[in-house]
């Protein structure tokens, strides 16, 4: 049975982090806002779920609350490994949180409708027109905009629609994880980082209150048995438990220059933006999807949709250089002939480690942290080929 169409200024398909962040922010400006998801939150969600410094300010800033240790536990101490080795002693670390997505995205989600957002969650898409922004739900329902925001994630419907494809399949990540039980209290204290438990990649260990989030991922392309890769890893961690393995891709090195077309915007990972090195992706997909609406804002104001895109690509410029950056740093430290290289240097360096955990604070940009690199990389290059 059809309906009659509801207008809307925004359409926001997805509501995780990006989806959410748009919403309320859109919301906020006066926009009369839907916000569509297949699923009923909350959901299940794969993801390690690290709420960095920089990603714990941009929820202050977006959705102007504070965070509660009880959603965002507060890690103090990472611990860097390499073969099942430490890469010296734990640093202590500016503040960075672990939470759980399926508790995290259902209050994000509570947050963008106390807004205003209209909640149009656990509505399957049958029918989507990204050029006149328009969906039709499984329920009948047509919902119409002037805008139409992509906060759909790494398989985004959007995505395809505007382009073909969501990614290109030569650069996506591929990740597995489990949810293991709870480690004691006193090993819950340090997050633990793999580098190399899988090709171009890295495995993780986030000891969680109620449960411990272990994975690998990398370049799929590089990993035909990423399964081999986990197994290895949790030997490694003396990991046991018959934790269900789920699997997911990861947008990281293939964001998308021109994040949308006509009155389509991509946002998060349905924009690729997903830092390549450390697999972050939560704050991204915070800035973008506030960008996103902030843009579509302006441009519906001066009465031309198609003005958001333009002053959208204009906002993204920041993460974009950074992301360049990132994938150009990429080959150093996880390419097989510099990998030894780099993580000797990281390994003696505090400096080189104190940058990477100001990278996640929020207070380093990629393009010091390149230069921090290239000040030691030339004298570990010369220790490596003297041997000592």
């Amino acid at each position: 049975m059809s309906h009659p169409a509801q207008a809307f200024d925004i359409l926001i398909i997805g509501a995780g982090p990006a989806g959410s962040a748009a919403a309320i922010t859109a919301a906020r400006a006066g926009l009369r806002t839907a916000i569509i998801d297949k699923a009923a939150f909350p959901r299940p969600k794969l993801c390690g779920g690290l709420v960095t410094g920089r990603a714990a300010t941009l929820y202050r800033e977006i959705f102007g609350a504070e965070l509660t240790p009880e959603m965002f536990e507060p890690r103090e101490q990472i611990t860097f490994h390499a073969g099942g080795a430490p890469l010296g002693a734990a640093m202590e670390s500016p503040p960075v949180y672990l939470a759980m997505r399926r508790t995290l995205d259902v209050h994000l989600l509570g947050l963008a409708v106390a807004a205003g957002a209209e909640d149009y969650t656990g509505q399957k898409i049958t029918e989507l027109d990204v050029d006149h922004p328009a969906v039709t739900l499984g329920n009948g329902t047509r919902l119409t905009g002037r805008i139409l925001i992509g906060a759909d994630g790494v398989n985004s419907m959007v995505a395809r629609s505007l382009f073909g494809r969501a990614h290109d399949p030569a650069r996506i990540g591929f990740a597995l994880e489990i949810e293991a039980p709870p480690l004691p209290a006193p090993q819950r204290a340090a997050i633990r980082i793999d580098l190399g438990a899988a090709e171009w990649g890295y495995g993780w260990q986030f000891p969680k209150d109620c449960g411990t989030t272990i994975g690998v991922g990398g370049i799929a392309a590089k990993n035909p048995n990423m399964k081999a890769h986990l197994a290895a890893y949790r030997a490694t961690l003396d990991e046991k438990s018959g934790a269900r393995i789920k699997g997911h891709h990861l947008p990281f090195g293939d964001y998308r220059r021109n994040p949308g077309k006509g009155c389509a915007l991509l946002a998060g990972d349905a924009a690729g933006l997903v830092d390549p090195i450390t697999g972050e992706g939560i704050a991204y997909a915070l800035q973008s999807g506030a960008a996103a609406a902030r843009a579509a804002a302006a441009a519906l104001a001066k009465g031309r949709p198609s003005a958001a895109l333009p002053a959208y690509r204009r906002a993204l410029r920041p993460i974009h250089r950074a992301l360049r950056m990132a994938c150009w740093l990429r080959p150093v430290i996880f390419g097989r002939r510099t990998r030894p290289v780099f993580l000797r240097a990281f390994a003696a360096s505090s400096v080189l480690k104190g940058s990477y955990l100001d990278l996640l604070a929020g207070r380093l940009e990629y393009p010091k942290l390149c230069r921090t690199a290239l000040l030691r990389l030339p004298r570990a290059i010369w220790r490596h080929r003297r041997g000592g």
